[in-house]
């Protein structure tokens, strides 16, 4: 026990020695802190009626996976990590959402949809419907259907669209346009046939029937075209062909039902840069079959990225002199953790950010209310004191009592478990920073599943400041949607007689400059000295 508490101290000790010479001068996080209080001090309330609404939703993206996030983004950057200031993290106004679904503590992304889209909690599995009705049951969906901000935007005369990095039929998608009482009726195909005698019809069928939605991008060919459809993309594939067994090409009718405006549908990243904004009234880009690929392995001569969707979607729905409202999500975030594969979540995290710059960029603070949260988060641990500017997907220096090393992020269930007789996998000459590799986790489970905290919530622009404190998930449709005058409640409008002052928002001091070069020694030399102490 002696010889661990000396390996601790020494360990906490050494790595001091490592921190940057200006970090060590009190002075620098007093002025640091000054600058910051200032900017808190001169922030000015921005009442005016949000024109825009622009919401970013990270799948799965709880408070662990953005700190993560943020250290990975910087030591891409060749930075040590920890210092660096994502997009994120400069919006002024933040608070908390309680996730928890009507059924379950711990919800999944329809539940959770449901609330911060139309303003109701309901049920697990369920879309676009109240608690009354229940997962799978369609007849309990007749007359429980509730209503999204997208709806209650499109009827206010805005332009509405969304993008995503899974299939447009996904639970987050689906919940803006459809009303269904299972999140997996993506087509007909996925459905009952009790379910359609009830009355009940497909989630992508929705999307044209429901509401008139600008711009759609994202994946889910398959769920669109008849079966046994050749895929564009993947022809000899059978798992990518059409799915539909009622013989519709919803993404023909699409097409039709656009008569006498300029729509656009493509599927690759030709015809996708082709698209003019200036002169495209509606645009359906779906890239893949199904779920698009993880942005590490996107081929960039095939699919465009987030940052090139939202961007393009910005472009087209901003025509309109009414404004905009826009969902934006990272969806893979979810299924990389949902895989134990790290890495894989906090690259999608990274993009997705880089999305959101990108969008502050197109927009003006003045008329467009940004909005960025998780619908959930999952159970993924940062632990362990790995040092300063350490590689965020590396082992901890310090081991384990079964005298193995481990990564300072792991889950909490998932498919990382592994034991052989007994013991964990040694790790000592296993690559953890690669895009595949598993973290490990705690309890065997196929999939690891989603985790029941609090979420954030970050929110900037008109009537940011209604993003404040602890709230119910549903809670943020409403605040959305009072700030742009939408929905039943134009109280705001209705009030606003004169131009506010403008929001200042946060200033951070810059990066401090400094690589992870001068770390990587310290942190194997220290490590050999902790595994020495451990083993005394």
């Amino acid at each position: 026990m002696e010889s661990k508490l000396a390996a601790l101290f020494l360990l906490l000790a050494f790595s001091s020695c490592s921190a940057k010479v200006q970090e060590e001068d009190p002075e620098f996080w007093r002025s640091q802190a000054r600058v910051t209080l200032q900017s808190v001090l001169d922030r000015k309330l921005n009442t005016n009626v949000a024109k825009n609404i622009l919401f970013f939703l990270g799948d799965g993206m709880g408070i662990t996976t953005y700190t993560a996030a943020r250290i990975l983004k910087g030591q891409l950057q060749n930075q040590t990590g920890e210092e660096t200031v994502m997009t994120m993290d400069t919006f002024p106004n933040v608070g908390l959402a309680k996730t928890y679904s009507v059924d379950f503590q711990i919800a999944d992304s329809a539940a959770t949809a449901t609330a911060y889209l139309c303003g109701v909690k309901t049920n697990l599995n369920t879309i676009g419907v109240s608690a009354a009705a229940r997962n799978g049951a369609c007849k309990t969906q007749r007359g429980n259907e509730v209503t999204s901000i997208l709806k209650w935007a499109k009827d206010a005369g805005k332009s509405v669209g969304i993008v995503t990095t899974t299939r447009v039929q996904h639970a987050t998608p689906a919940t803006s346009y459809a009303h269904s009482a299972s999140r997996k009726w993506y087509s007909d195909a996925e459905m009952p046939e009790a379910a359609k005698k009830d009355g009940c019809t497909d989630i992508a069928s929705q999307m044209l029937k429901n509401t008139d939605i600008d711009v759609i991008i994202g994946g889910g060919r398959k769920y669109m075209t008849p079966r046994g459809t050749k895929d564009p993309e993947y022809p000899a594939d059978f798992s990518s062909r059409g799915k539909r067994k009622d013989g519709r090409n919803l993404i023909d009718e699409w097409q039709k039902m656009k008569i006498g405006k300029v729509a656009r549908y493509v599927w690759n990243q030709t015809d996708f840069s082709a698209v003019d904004p200036e002169t495209t009234d509606y645009l359906m880009a779906l890239f893949e079959p199904g779920d698009l690929r993880f942005e590490v392995e996107r081929d960039p001569k095939m699919d465009p990225s987030i940052v090139e969707t939202t961007e393009k979607a910005i472009r087209i729905l901003q025509k309109n002199p009414k404004g905009f409202f826009l969902l934006v999500e990272g969806g893979r975030i979810d299924q990389a953790h949902h895989a134990g594969r790290a890495s894989m979540a906090l690259h999608e995290a990274v993009a997705l950010d880089y999305a959101i710059a990108k969008g502050l960029e197109l927009t003006n603070e003045e008329e467009t209310l940004t909005v960025v949260m998780a619908d959930h988060s999952h159970p993924f641990t940062f632990n362990g004191y790995p040092f300063r500017g350490q590689s965020i997907l590396g082992k901890s220096p310090l081991w384990a009592q079964d005298m193995l090393p481990y990564t300072t992020l792991m889950y909490g269930n998932g498919p990382g478990h592994k034991l052989t007789n007994g013991k964990r996998p040694d790790l000592r000459n296993v690559d953890t920073k690669t895009k595949d590799y598993v973290q490990m986790a705690a309890v065997p489970t196929e999939s690891a599943t989603h985790s029941g905290e609090d979420v954030a919530v970050l929110a900037r622009g008109p009537m940011a400041h209604l993003f404040q404190g602890v709230q119910e998930q549903n809670y943020i449709a409403h605040a959305m949607a009072y700030a742009a005058c939408v929905g039943a409640d134009l109280r705001h409008c209705q009030a606003q007689t004169e131009a506010p002052a403008l929001q200042t928002t946060f200033t951070h001091a810059g990066n401090s400059a400094g690589g992870i070069q001068g770390f990587t020694m310290l942190s194997s030399l220290l490590s050999a000295l902790m595994v020495v102490l451990v083993l005394m």
